[in-house]
C-alpha cells in the first residue's frame, strides 16, 4: 500500500556557497513507491540538493522533509529508513569486501543475506579481496550491494552507475533496482540523479529537470512521452518552409523534415497536410531526448 506521505518533499530550497547560489527556490515532491528521476547538467544543483536531504548540508532557506521528517532534527530516524550511494564511494581501505559489508550490516536492523550472496555472484565480486584492491567500478558495486541489502524504504542514488561497464550497468538497473522495488511495491522509493537517462528509461515514473538550481520541468514519464513527440514528414520534392506554433525544433535531411512538438502534435500534423506531404508519421521521444530538447529550449 502506498503511503500518502511523500518520501521526499522540498519547498523553496535555497543553498548558497559564498555568493554562488547552487540551489535557488527548488520545489520537488517524490511520492512514495515511485522511481523518481532527477536530471540536470553537471553543476545544476543535483548533488547539493541530495546533500541537503541527508543533512550533510544545511539549507539557507526553505524546507526539506523525508518521510515527513526534518533531516536536521530527526537525522537518525531518516537515515535508518534510507540508503545512499554517492558518485564517489569510499570504504575503510584495510577491510576486505566481506568486512565492509559486515560493517555496513551492523548499523542496520534489516539485512538480506540472500540478496547479498546473489549480488556478489552477479557482480562476480570476491568478498575476501581487500577494498584497496578493488577498482572504482567494483567499489561502486560494493556500495550498491550494501544499499540494496539494507532493504531501505528510500534508495538515494547519485550517479549510481558511474564507473560500471555497460553490461553490468544494464543488469544492475533492470534486475537489481527493479527487483528492489518489486519486492515491496508501493513502499520502496528510488530517487536517482543521473546523466545516463536512457538506461533508466523503463523504470522512471516521474522526473524533474533542474538547471542553475531551479526546476525547469516536472512531469510524469508517460505524460512527457505523450506531450513531446517527434513528427517525420516526407515530401515528393524539396520540403517547403515550415513555421508552425507548437514546434520546438526541426531538422531537414533531403526530402524529409523532422519536427519536435510540445503538446500540439495533432494540430501540427493537421497543419502539415496543407503542404501535401508524401508521408507523415509520429513517435514519442525518449526521456533523454526530452531532456535534450528542454535543455536547448
Amino acid at each position: 500500500m502506498t503511503s500518502p506521505t511523500p518520501a521526499i518533499a522540498i519547498q523553496g530550497l535555497v543553498r548558497r556557497f559564498g555568493k554562488t547560489e547552487a540551489v535557488h527556490g527548488l520545489d520537488l515532491t517524490v511520492p512514495a513507491g515511485t522511481c523518481y528521476g532527477f536530471f540536470g547538467r553537471n553543476g545544476a544543483g543535483k548533488t547539493t540538493t541530495i546533500k541537503c536531504l541527508l543533512n550533510l548540508l544545511r539549507p539557507d532557506a526553505g524546507s526539506v522533509r523525508v518521510f515527513g521528517l526534518d533531516p536536521a532534527k530527526d537525522e537518525l530516524e531518516v537515515k535508518r529508513r534510507l540508503a545512499y550511494v554517492p558518485d564517489q564511494v569510499a570504504f575503510y581501505p584495510w577491510m576486505t569486501a566481506r568486512e565492509a559489508l559486515d560493517y555496513s550490516a551492523s548499523f542496520r536492523s534489516r539485512w538480506n543475506t540472500e540478496a547479498e550472496s546473489d549480488l556478489l555472484n552477479r557482480f562476480r565480486l570476491d568478498a575476501q579481496k581487500p577494498v584497496s584492491g578493488l577498482s572504482k567500478g567494483q567499489r561502486t558495486q560494493l556500495a550498491l550491494i550494501a544499499a540494496i541489502c539494507a532493504e531501505p524504504e528510500l534508495l538515494v542514488l547519485d550517479e549510481p552507475t558511474s564507473g560500471l561497464d555497460p553490461i553490468v550497468r544494464r543488469e544492475f538497473i533492470e534486475a537489481v533496482i527493479g527487483a528492489y522495488q518489486d519486492a515491496d511495491p508501493g513502499r520502496r522509493t528510488v530517487f536517482v540523479s543521473t546523466h545516463l537517462i536512457s538506461e533508466f528509461e523503463g523504470l522512471i515514473d516521474r522526473f524533474t529537470i533542474i538547471e542553475n538550481g531551479k526546476a525547469t520541468m516536472t512531469l510524469d514519464a508517460d505524460e512527457a512521452r505523450s506531450k513531446f513527440r517527434k513528427v517525420r514528414v516526407r515530401f515528393t520534392s524539396d520540403p517547403p518552409r515550415i513555421d508552425l506554433p507548437g514546434v520546438l525544433k526541426q531538422s531537414r535531411k533531403g526530402r524529409e523534415v523532422e519536427l519536435v512538438t510540445n503538446g500540439a502534435t495533432e494540430q501540427v500534423v493537421a497543419e502539415l497536410q496543407r503542404f501535401q506531404p508524401e508521408d507523415v508519421s509520429t513517435e514519442a521521444l525518449s526521456l533523454e531526448e526530452i531532456f535534450v530538447v528542454a535543455d536547448q529550449a
